[in-house]
C-alpha cells in the first residue's frame, strides 16, 4: 500500500475536509482517504488536490497532431497532457480520409494498449469531431471529408477501436442526421450535437433520437437572439442537455462562460480544451491539417480567418474559470466529475474510495503541484 498524506490540503471532491489527510492508494486505486493522517507518504502544504483532469475533446499538443501521430507521438501527447493535469483524455480526430482513419485508430489502439501502468494521460477512446457536420459551420474543418448520414446508415462505418469509448461530433440537420443518431447510439456511441445550424425541431428530434450533448458550446453554432432561439438557445432551454466549452478565454468571452455555466449550472457542463498540435510550443506558424496556422498571442488562425482549435490545457481552463470566482468544487465538477460521467467512466472523476487514484494538486499560485495517475506520480 501506497500512502500520499497531504498536510493542510484541501480535498476537492471528497466527502473528508481536513488539514491533514491521508490518501491510501493500493493497486492504483483509492483504498482510504483518512482524515487522522499518518506518518508515511508525500507532504505537500497549502496544495488544493482535485480529481484529476479529463479532456474529452484533445486534438494535439507539442508538435503532436492526432490525425497524424504514430503511438510514439501519441504518447508525447499524453505526457504533455499528465504534467498539465491531465489523467484522461479522448484523442479527438478531425474529417480525413478513410485510410488515415484506419492508421490514427490502430495508433490509438496501440497507444492504449502500451499505456497501461505508465503514469501518462491514459487515452480512454475517440472522438471524432465533424466527419457529419453542416458546411455552413464547418469551422477549421475540412468539408472535402464530410460524409452524409446516409452514407453510414447505408452501410459505411467509422473504424473502431479494440476497446474504449467512442464519441463523435455532428450536425443533425444534414441528410439522414436522425436516422445516424439513431443508429451510432444504439450502437454505444457518445452522440453530441455540434458544427450546427439546426432549427429547434431538428434539435428536439436530435435528442429524442440519443443527441444529448453539445460540442464547444457557442463556437460553430448559431447563437442566442431575442426572437431567435438558436442552437445556443435551445441547449439552454434543455434542462436534459448538457455541454462542454473552451475556457481559454478567447473562445467564449469570460463573462459569457460564468453567464452559460450558471444558466445551465456546473453540473451538466464539461470543461475541454479543444487543444491543437502547436499547444506547448508558444507563437509561430504551424502546419496543420493541410494549411498553415498561425498562433499569435495565444490565439490560432488558420488560412481562412477562422479560430483554428487552441494552444490552451485543461489547466489553463481550470484557471480561467477561477479566475471569474468559481468554486473548486464546481471546477472539479466542469473539469473531472462531468466529463467522466459523460463519457460514462464510473472508475474516475471524483477523489472517492474504490476510484482510480487519479489526482493532481495544485499550489496557491495555480501551478502544478503534481500529477498522480493510477497511483503513479508523474515525473
Amino acid at each position: 500500500m501506497v500512502g500520499l498524506r497531504f498536510h493542510s490540503s484541501q480535498i476537492v471532491g471528497s466527502d473528508v475536509s481536513s488539514a491533514n489527510v491521508l490518501i491510501s492508494v493500493e493497486s492504483g486505486l483509492i483504498a482510504d482517504i483518512d482524515a487522522i493522517g499518518g506518518d508515511f507518504g508525500f507532504d505537500f502544504d497549502h496544495v488544493t488536490v482535485y480529481p484529476g483532469y479529463v479532456d474529452v475533446h484533445n486534438h494535439g499538443a507539442v508538435g503532436e497532431d492526432v490525425n497524424a501521430a504514430d503511438v510514439e507521438g501519441l504518447i508525447r501527447i499524453a505526457s504533455f497532457l499528465a504534467r498539465n493535469g491531465v489523467t484522461a483524455w479522448m484523442p479527438t480526430l478531425v474529417p480525413d480520409s478513410d485510410d488515415n482513419y484506419r492508421r490514427a485508430i490502430d495508433a490509438i489502439d496501440e497507444l492504449m494498449a502500451r499505456q497501461v501502468g505508465r503514469p501518462i494521460a491514459q487515452a480512454v477512446g475517440v472522438h471524432y469531431e465533424g466527419v457529419f457536420a453542416s458546411e455552413e459551420m464547418c469551422g477549421a474543418l475540412r468539408p472535402e471529408f464530410f460524409k452524409s448520414g446516409r452514407w453510414a446508415v447505408g452501410g459505411g462505418h467509422l473504424p473502431k477501436l479494440e476497446r474504449g469509448v467512442h464519441m463523435t461530433t455532428l450536425a443533425p440537420e444534414i441528410e439522414g442526421g436522425i436516422e445516424l443518431i439513431e443508429a451510432l447510439v444504439a450502437d454505444g456511441w457518445v452522440v453530441s450535437i455540434g458544427h450546427t445550424r439546426a432549427d429547434p425541431e431538428t434539435l428536439d428530434r436530435a435528442y429524442a433520437a440519443g443527441a444529448r450533448h453539445m460540442t464547444h458550446f457557442f463556437n460553430a453554432m448559431t447563437g442566442v437572439h431575442h426572437r431567435d432561439l438558436g442552437v445556443a438557445g435551445w441547449g439552454l432551454a434543455n434542462d436534459d442537455v448538457t455541454f462542454d466549452l473552451i475556457a481559454d478565454g478567447i473562445h467564449v468571452h469570460p463573462d459569457m462562460l460564468g453567464v452559460a455555466c450558471r444558466a445551465k449550472s456546473p453540473d451538466k457542463v464539461s470543461l475541454i480544451s479543444d487543444s491543437v498540435a502547436p499547444t506547448g510550443l508558444g507563437d509561430g506558424d504551424f502546419e496543420l491539417w493541410g494549411e498553415t496556422i498561425t498562433v499569435k498571442n495565444g490565439r490560432t488562425q488558420n488560412e481562412r480567418g477562422s479560430i483554428a482549435g487552441s494552444v490552451c490545457t485543461m489547466l489553463d481552463c481550470v484557471r480561467t474559470m477561477r479566475s471569474i470566482k468559481f468554486s473548486d468544487a464546481d471546477i472539479a465538477k466542469m473539469a473531472s466529475n462531468n466529463p467522466a460521467k459523460l463519457l460514462g467512466l464510473d472508475d474516475r472523476g471524483s477523489i472517492e474510495v474504490g476510484k482510480r487514484a487519479d489526482l493532481v494538486g495544485l499550489n496557491a499560485d495555480g501551478s502544478i503541484a503534481f500529477t498522480i495517475i493510477g497511483g503513479e506520480i508523474v515525473g
